[in-house]
């Protein structure tokens, strides 16, 4: 039987994980008591109701259930006939108050208000079931859809090393630089396509901008020396348990340059076979002015 357990940080989008779990074929189970996935996992292996496939949302809302999670997981893992998968779902804590603020809900560690102390308490007593994922996927920068690309990709793609994410976002200075950012750089000192008529109302995704950005050397030779130094210090990442490196890259606008610059950098990525997610933080802001 396959089982998943689906945990991790509260509004990292553990429910839309279900979601999708669920749309695979998965019999899902939301706020499961650890205690009584035993007592599930033997109905379930009844002739007359066989489940081939169930995925458990495991959580701090069962309370002091929670804490032998960690002591279930390991029992499952030497258990015969159940291939176990454990994710972990994150973000910044800087999202999760924002996520939390926008809907108005309490944070279920306390009941009340989620604020930054109550968020890293969390992370704190989440510590143990983390180092137990098979994955672990930071939804900080994820849509919906592009969330359900990356358990795509989980799930379907391999395992072990691929683990290891590279966030790569562009972003305009103008708009505030990304609080979640472990890296950034500031791509300014590229020619500026904004101040070219016919290239202004495009973006870096096209063709003609991203030409007309690498039709000058310092571009191609900042890429490469991007890569190299980043793809260099991405096992020291690995070996310190990081499970992804976020990377920023700002123009003045984030329209442009910072948008071809980031889609050149994840093509070398790819490339070199590691998993790769790209975003780009401000560009609808260009349609809605």
């Amino acid at each position: 039987m396959k089982v998943v357990i689906i945990t991790g940080m509260s509004g990292a989008g553990r429910s839309k994980a279900a979601d999708w779990f669920e749309d695979q074929g998965y019999y899902c189970v939301d706020n499961m008591p650890p205690a009584l996935i035993d007592n599930f996992l033997e109905m379930a292996s009844v002739d007359t109701n066989r489940i081939e496939k169930v995925a458990f949302v495991a959580d701090l809302r069962s309370g002091s259930f929670f804490d032998t999670l960690a002591r279930k997981i390991d029992e499952l893992r030497a258990r015969s006939g159940v291939e176990l998968t454990v994710l972990y779902m994150e973000a910044s804590v800087r999202e999760i108050v924002r996520r939390f603020n926008e809907v108005r809900r309490a944070h279920p560690l306390t009941g009340g208000e989620a604020s930054e102390k109550v968020i890293e308490a969390e992370i704190k007593k989440l510590a143990d079931i983390k180092k137990r994922a098979d994955f672990v996927l930071d939804t900080t920068t994820l849509k919906p859809s592009e969330m359900n690309a990356e358990l795509d990709r989980l799930v379907f793609g391999s395992r072990g090393a691929s683990n290891f994410t590279i966030n790569i976002s562009s972003f305009g200075f103008k708009y505030g630089v990304p609080s979640e950012a472990d890296v950034m750089f500031d791509v300014r000192f590229i020619p500026n396509p904004f101040w070219v008529p016919s290239l202004r109302k495009l973006t870096g995704n096209n063709k003609k901008v991203a030409e007309f950005v690498f039709k000058h050397e310092i571009a191609r030779e900042f890429v490469d020396a991007t890569h190299d130094l980043l793809r260099d210090i991405a096992p020291g990442y690995i070996s310190e348990g990081k499970y992804h490196l976020n990377i920023a890259l700002g123009c003045t606008g984030g329209h442009h340059r910072s948008v071809a610059v980031a889609n050149a950098l994840a093509e070398r990525f790819e490339e070199d076979g590691m998993r790769v997610h790209v975003s780009h933080r401000d560009l609808d802001l260009q349609d809605k002015r």
